[in-house]
């Protein structure tokens, strides 16, 4: 994979990590897509998205060769796998 890839297909996330100390959050751990596991190797990036009382919650993961980013909708509880890109290697 030489560009970013953009998918916009929702996904199943088969497993979480916890973060946070007093407000603890959930975290992607693993994913399939396509008919393969998927295992995030950190805890990523997380954003949020409000807009009046809707909440989005984004993701940037890595497995460690390639970069994902998942979003997450709070009221549905639906992930979607937006966009693969290749890890920058130096």
């Amino acid at each position: 994979m030489t560009s970013n890839q953009f998918i916009n297909q929702e996904v199943s996330v088969n497993s979480f990590n916890f973060s946070g100390t007093t407000d603890i959050r959930t975290v992607p751990k693993q994913i399939t897509y396509n008919n393969q596991q998927v295992t995030f190797i950190d805890s990523g990036m997380r954003y949020i998205l409000r807009k009046g009382q809707e909440i989005t919650q984004l993701f940037d993961m890595t497995d460690g060769h390639n970069n994902y980013r998942l979003q997450v909708d709070e009221r549905s509880l639906r992930t979607t796998l937006l966009k693969i890109s290749p890890v920058a290697t130096s």
